[in-house]
């Protein structure tokens, strides 16, 4: 190509011509096609030089086993050629012919020949017609020059059949003269430098354009993990609703903020070992508001306001004990303790979002540690129907337009309901939460007044958040599993239910 590069030899032959086929191309080079379609692709990434035309044109071949039918003749002819005028036994002409087999089969279908099985000594084969010509032989030499057309599509569809012939599609490229049509390639400059500026080169210099529809290169940068950004959306709900975040920032609580304070007996399951995790050090707390200490003290083992209690010798060595709390029910009560000691009682909405620990065995569903949500609504006179007014709302800018409750049994709250939402996707109902009014013998001992109830609903994190990803293993949105892949990828937090 005397030493000029194959774009420019490329160019060349193009300015011979019109227009012309890439294979022409390839043919007048004496290059491979594949080469000659890698220069047009390269030629064409400095604009309209050239203008180019996908084309697709099909061409019937000659396989290889084809050629060995040309060179050999068809394998039915062979067999028709073996039988003499005075036929030859069946077994005999199978053992004389190479594909026998497969020549006979053909053969016998075409009517080339016979078979007289009541001939003495067995089977024997016989010609049918005389002077016959191997079809399939000179429909193989026609395709092989060239002459499709004295081949009928019947034929075709035989000798593909029988992988004696083959469509093949071949692809090329159709190149004319472009508007910016040079003979001398030039890349495009990026970038007007001082140096062109200085010494006038830029006068002379060929810039790329600019791409205003191009996306900028995405800046590096940190992903928030799916779990924080449901998270953020719960927050927002909770405050365009009105409510104040609570402190839950002590992962440690004593026994008795986490489940005397509640109402909670102790000897109630959920404080054994086996659910619960209890801190070595320090073991125990021993700084509570010692009134309110005695009046819980009271409630559990004599009872009180309407209760007669779980009549129990009460003890203040297991309400000392440090645990991992087990809910932020725990940050409720002391914010409500709180509450109770302001001089004139005001209407307060609280709501929390933080992470709790359970003693669970760990499975696909489970984890020792999770993300509670809470939300409580003190005030005067309300109800079980303000529950579910306000759990409606909710979970209404959540997504869930249909709600369904059931009573359930809670230690600290008295009635006590499960929510359960329509999940279109899944086509089922999903338990989605948990709620109830606070029971008197949890409010009275810390001295709101009689008229004050207490509505409070919780629910966890992780299950919305799976069910929105199509997640089945929490191990795989929480823990050394998780694939960031899905982190940088999750969507917006749009609940979809």
């Amino acid at each position: 190509m005397n030493g000029d590069s194959l774009q420019e030899c490329v160019l060349k032959q193009i300015g011979k011509y019109e227009a012309v086929d890439s294979n022409v191309l390839a043919a007048a080079l004496e290059v491979d096609h594949q080469a000659i379609v890698g220069a047009i692709k390269s030629i064409q990434c400095f604009g309209d030089v050239i203008k180019v035309e996908p084309r697709n044109n099909k061409k019937w071949c000659v396989t290889d086993e084809g050629k060995l039918v040309i060179k050999n003749g068809s394998y039915e002819y062979n067999i028709y050629q073996a039988v003499p005028t005075e036929g030859i036994l069946q077994s005999e002409l199978l053992q004389k012919v190479s594909n026998a087999k497969i020549g006979f089969s053909k053969a016998m279908s075409n009517k080339m020949i016979k078979v007289d099985k009541k001939c003495e000594g067995g089977a024997r084969v016989f010609r049918n017609q005389e002077d016959l010509k191997d079809e399939t032989w000179s429909n193989l030499v026609a395709l092989q020059n060239g002459n499709v057309g004295q081949v009928g599509e019947k034929v075709l569809a035989e000798l593909k059949k029988r992988k004696l012939a083959q469509e093949v599609v071949n692809k090329s490229f159709f190149v004319e003269k472009g508007e910016a049509f040079t003979l001398k390639l030039e890349k495009p400059e990026t970038d007007l430098t001082a140096q062109m500026i200085q010494d006038g080169s830029w006068k002379t210099k060929t810039f790329k354009e600019y791409n205003y529809n191009a996306l900028g290169a995405p800046p590096a940068a940190g992903h928030l993990h799916p779990l924080m950004k449901v998270r953020s959306a719960y927050r927002q709900i909770f405050l365009e609703m009105g409510f104040t975040e609570m402190p839950t920032n002590s992962f440690v609580e004593s026994s008795f903020w986490n489940f005397d304070a509640l109402f909670q007996p102790q000897q109630h399951p959920a404080r054994d070992a086996h659910d619960t995790f209890f801190i070595n050090d320090p073991a125990i707390s021993t700084k509570f508001p010692q009134e309110y200490l005695e009046r819980v003290k009271t409630v559990h083992s004599k009872g009180g306001f309407g209760s007669q209690g779980y009549r129990y010798d009460w003890k203040i060595d297991e309400a000392q004990k440090n645990v991992l709390r087990t809910h932020t029910t725990a940050v409720s009560a002391r914010m409500l303790y709180n509450l109770a000691q302001q001089k004139e009682f005001k209407p307060v909405k609280y709501f929390s979002i933080d992470r709790v620990f359970r003693n669970e065995t760990l499975d696909a569903t489970h984890l020792a540690e999770f993300q509670q949500v809470e939300g409580v609504v003190a005030d005067r006179s309300v109800t079980l129907g303000d529950l579910m007014g306000v759990l409606h709302e909710f979970f209404r800018k959540l997504g869930v337009h249909q709600l369904r409750f059931k009573p359930a049994y809670n230690p600290y709250t008295e009635p006590s309901m499960e929510v359960f939402g329509y999940h279109s996707g899944l086509k089922k109902w999903v338990e989605i939460g948990n709620s109830g009014v606070f029971r008197p013998e949890m409010l009275r001992p810390m001295g709101l007044p009689e008229d004050v109830n207490v509505i409070a609903w919780g629910l966890s994190l992780e299950r919305p958040t799976m069910i929105k990803l199509g997640i089945d293993n929490i191990r795989d949105l929480v823990g050394h599993k998780v694939d960031l892949q899905m982190v940088y990828d999750s969507p917006i937090c749009q609940m979809d239910f």
